[in-house]
């Protein structure tokens, strides 16, 4: 098997592994828990901290909605021009990115 190939099988395995990280820890989840903790916290650093955690995780749930979409408009502009390999994977990333998302 030759390197770039091995290359290709290592990097799908990391991205699956820290994919399955992403469905245990969602970053809408922690953005809501934050957020809740910052509504039952007692004094005003408390509610800070856990506001700007609850604000990191939404903008990377902004971010992941954001490459979904862009994904998904790849494999709609692919898929309508018949280019069947290229849009399956265009909805592949932007799956992935929803599922990150969420």
């Amino acid at each position: 098997m030759n390197m770039k190939l091995t290359g290709l099988f290592v990097g799908i395995a990391l991205s699956l592994g820290s994919f399955s990280t992403y469905a245990a820890e969602s970053h809408i989840t922690q953005a809501i828990a934050h957020a809740e903790a910052a509504t039952k916290a007692a004094d005003g650093k408390a509610i800070a901290e856990h506001a700007e955690a609850s604000k990191t995780h939404a903008k990377v749930a902004d971010e992941h909605l954001d490459a979904g979409v862009k994904s998904l408009d790849s494999a709609i502009e692919h898929g309508k021009l018949g280019h069947s390999d290229v849009a399956k994977k265009a909805a592949e990333e932007a799956l992935v990115h929803l599922k990150a998302a969420q």
